[in-house]
C-alpha cells in the first residue's frame, strides 16, 4: 500500500475521489520504465537503485506518481538481503581488531583484508575474497542491502495495484464503513468474513445468505485513540471485498487539514462495478497465528477426528456466525470450534450474545485467559456451550479431550 504522503485525491463537496490511472499507453509506458529501473538494479544495492529512481524522477511534476509506483514495486515485488561473508557486526569486529595491530595505510588495509579473507575461507570452508569483506562491512545499512530477487509484474498489473492502493489509502481516515453484500455465492461471503476476522476488524453483521448481509465496520478514527495499524488492517480488507460478486460500500471519513489541523467530515463510496483488481488469491486465510498454530498441531495428533476449515454459516436472527473449524468423526459426530483471542469489550459482548442465540448444541468455544471477560460484562458460567481455556497457544489435546468426553 501507499503511505499517506503519496496518496492523491480530490474533493467534490464532502465527497472524496481518489486518483485512478487509466490503463492506457501513456501510463503503461511509465510503469514499464519504473519496472526497468528495478530490473537493471538486480544484484545491486538499494542505494544504486535509489540513484536510478532519482534520475528517472528528475524534476517531473508527476514525481508523486513515479514514487508511488516505485514504492509498490519495492514493497511488494522485491527481496532485499544483507549479503556479507559474516554478520556485518561480527565482520566489523574482526576487521577492526586486525587493523588495530598495524599503522593505518593503504598497504596495511589491503594486507588486513587479505589476511582476514584467508582466515574466513578456512573457518567457513569456502572461498572468501577481500572485496567481499569490504562490501560486507556495512551491508546491514538500508542503502547497502542487495536486491536479490525481483518478481516483475506486468505494467498493467502494477497500474492496477496503484489504483487499488489509492483507494485503500482513503480508509486510513475512516470512522465508519457500511458494506452491503448482496445475494452472492455463500463461499464469497465466507471468504470475506474470514478476512474480516483475519485483520481483526470490529464488524457487526446483519442479514442472511439468502438476502445478503450488511456489514458495519468501525474505522480507525472511531477509536478512543486513532490507530495507524488498525487503519492499515482496514485497508487490507478491500482486496478481499473485490472477490465478492455484488456489493456496495459507503465510508464516513474524518480528515484533518494539513495546514489548519481542523478535522472535517468527508464521504466515500464504492461498488462492485468499480473496476479495481484484487491481488489476493481466492484462498482461505487463517484468522490468527493461534488458529494456524492449532491447525498445524492438530495434524500431528493420532486421532480419527478430522479438522476441517470449510465451515457452514450458523444463521442467527439478523446476523451470522462462522466458526473457525469443524471437527468430524467417522462415526458421524460433528463439533464446531470457535476461537476467541483478543477483541475489545464491545465485540466480546456481541460475540457471546451470538453464542447464546445460536441454539447450536455442538459448538465449542476456545477462549484466551488473557481476555478480561468480567470487564466486558460476560459471565462464562451462563454460556450454553462448553469452553476450553488457553493462554498463548490452544492445545489440540485439550479440545480432543473435551469432545471425546462430551456425551452425544
Amino acid at each position: 500500500m501507499l503511505p499517506s504522503e503519496l496518496l492523491s485525491y480530490k474533493q467534490q463537496g464532502e465527497t472524496v475521489i481518489p486518483l485512478r490511472l487509466n490503463i492506457d499507453t501513456k501510463h503503461i509506458n511509465l510503469a514499464t520504465e519504473v519496472i526497468r529501473c528495478f530490473e537493471e538494479s538486480v544484484n545491486q544495492t538499494q542505494g544504486e537503485l535509489n540513484k536510478r529512481l532519482q534520475e528517472f524522477e528528475g524534476d517531473s511534476p508527476d514525481y508523486r506518481l513515479k514514487r508511488g509506483l516505485a514504492h509498490l514495486l519495492r514493497g511488494s515485488f522485491c527481496t532485499f538481503e544483507v549479503v556479507s561473508p559474516l554478520e556485518p557486526v561480527e565482520l566489523r569486529q574482526k576487521v577492526f581488531a586486525l587493523s588495530a595491530k598495524t599503522m593505518p595505510s593503504y598497504g596495511s588495509t589491503e594486507h588486513t583484508l587479505e589476511q582476514l579473507a584467508t582466515q574466513l575461507s578456512q573457518d567457513l570452508n569456502r572461498e572468501v575474497l577481500p572485496h567481499q569483506i569490504l562490501s560486507g562491512l556495512y551491508a546491514d545499512l538500508q542503502e547497502n542491502r542487495i536486491l536479490t530477487q525481483l518478481d516483475s509484474p506486468t505494467p498493467e498489473a502494477l497500474l492496477h495495484r496503484y489504483n487499488l492502493s489509492q483507494v485503500q489509502g482513503i480508509f486510513y481516515q475512516a470512522s465508519k464503513i457500511v458494506i452491503n453484500a448482496y445475494r452472492n455465492d455463500p463461499g464469497e461471503y465466507k471468504l470475506l468474513f474470514r478476512y474480516l476476522k483475519l485483520f481483526q476488524l470490529m464488524t457487526y453483521i446483519e442479514g442472511d445468505a439468502d438476502q445478503g448481509f450488511t456489514l458495519t465496520i468501525d474505522g480507525p478514527t472511531s477509536l478512543f485513540k486513532a490507530s495507524t495499524r488498525y487503519g492499515l488492517s482496514l485497508a487490507k480488507m478491500i482486496p478481499a471485498l473485490l472477490h465478492v460478486t455484488k456489493w456496495s460500500l459507503k465510508a464516513k471519513l474524518q480528515q484533518r487539514d494539513p495546514y489548519t489541523r481542523v478535522v472535517r467530515t468527508g464521504y466515500f463510496s464504492l461498488n462492485s462495478d468499480c473496476g479495481l483488481v484484487s491481488h489476493y488469491p481466492p484462498g482461505k486465510p487463517y484468522d490468527s497465528m493461534i488458529e494456524q498454530s492449532f491447525a498445524e498441531r492438530w495434524n500431528t495428533l493420532k486421532t480419527e477426528w478430522k479438522l476441517e476449515r470449510e465451515v457452514d454459516l450458523i444463521p442467527l436472527p439478523g446476523s451470522v456466525m462462522i466458526p473457525d473449524f469443524r471437527l468430524v468423526h467417522p462415526d458421524g459426530r460433528v463439533f464446531l470450534l470457535e476461537i476467541i483471542g483478543y477483541w475489545r469489550p464491545e465485540y466480546l459482548q456481541k460475540k457471546f450474545y451470538q453464542v447464546q442465540r445460536s441454539g447450536c448444541d455442538f459448538l465449542i468455544l476456545a477462549i484466551s485467559e488473557r481476555l478480561n471477560l468480567e470487564n466486558a460484562g460476560i459471565d462464562v458460567n451462563h454460556l450454553p456451550v462448553p469452553v476450553v481455556w488457553f493462554k498463548d497457544k490452544l492445545l489440540p489435546k485439550a479440545v480432543l479431550e473435551l469432545i471425546e468426553n462430551k456425551p452425544s
